[in-house]
């Protein structure tokens, strides 16, 4: 296939496949391993890293290459190739990891197959795929750009609820003290607000859960691309909005999620980037 300024259906389906392929084989490494003592190799204030994280890029990395060795990859553990190439993956192999930890279930693996944009300065991506995995309740989200979001082959679609006062509103911290402090005006202010806030702990499912109609609305400022790049297709498939901003070079990026009815109201209530 070669990288190529467009992949066909044809090409975005069998990427696709793929993706699931290693999502899945990822997943099913994270649920042999729930209940066993996890290898920690990395503690920060607000996060953990195992060594299990590696294993499982690295299980997700050799499924990919097999039929796509010549793609880049931009993983939370590492990258391969040139990431600013035209056409890379973008990897969370355990996205929740604090949480698969601490025995909580609600983690998943990420996998974004990712374009560079046709538009902009030639530095904005767009994802052409995305597929999330929880490995716990065996729930498998996947996005074709232009095509309708589905959940274990099932079409989805987010909520139609138009007011912060009967939604549910994910809340994101990331993991510095200076981000928690940007978001805790919004936390205060929705907290009075909204039908209820949640503090889930996984940004990917957080997101696969907006697109399901299940929550109404995430918003994190400082979130990484990875944790995010496979969702946000995943909702914008699904009928929401994933409004989104970068901070930084390095990844980093800021995002009211949400339904397509919400973002205004939300961001009414949040510091002025979010506006």
């Amino acid at each position: 296939m070669g990288n190529k300024k467009f992949m066909n259906l044809t090409e975005k389906r069998k990427a696709l496949t793929v993706a699931v392929d290693a999502a899945m084989k990822a997943g099913s490494l994270m649920r042999r391993h729930r209940h066993s003592p996890k290898k920690i190799t990395h503690v920060e204030a607000y996060d953990i890293k195992l060594e299990l994280d590696v294993r499982s890029q690295k299980l997700i990395e050799r499924t990919l290459y097999r039929e796509f060795p010549e793609i880049s990859l931009l993983g939370e553990e590492g990258d391969i190739g040139n990431i600013d190439a035209e056409l890379r993956w973008v990897v969370d192999p355990i996205d929740g990891t604090v949480n698969y930890t601490y025995g909580i279930p609600y983690a998943c693996v990420s996998i974004a197959l990712q374009q560079r944009s046709q538009s902009g300065d030639g530095t904005d991506y767009d994802t052409l795929i995305g597929v999330i995995y929880d490995p716990f309740q065996d729930e498998i989200w996947t996005a074709i750009r232009g095509q309708k979001a589905r959940l274990n082959g099932k079409p989805i679609q987010v909520s139609g609820r138009s007011t912060i006062k009967e939604s549910i509103i994910s809340v994101g911290f990331s993991k510095k003290r200076s981000t928690a402090k940007i978001m805790m005006p919004c936390f205060n202010a929705l907290a009075y607000r909204a039908r209820k806030i949640r503090i889930m702990g996984a940004a990917a499912l957080n997101l696969a859960y907006v697109a399901s109609g299940r929550m109404d609305a995430f918003i994190e400022y400082g979130v990484s691309l990875w944790d995010v790049a496979a969702g946000g297709l995943i909702l914008e498939c699904a009928g929401g909005e994933f409004w989104h901003r970068p901070i930084s070079k390095d990844h980093k990026l800021f995002m009211i999620a949400n339904n397509g009815k919400l973002r205004k109201s939300i961001a009414r209530h949040c510091p002025a980037e979010f506006r």
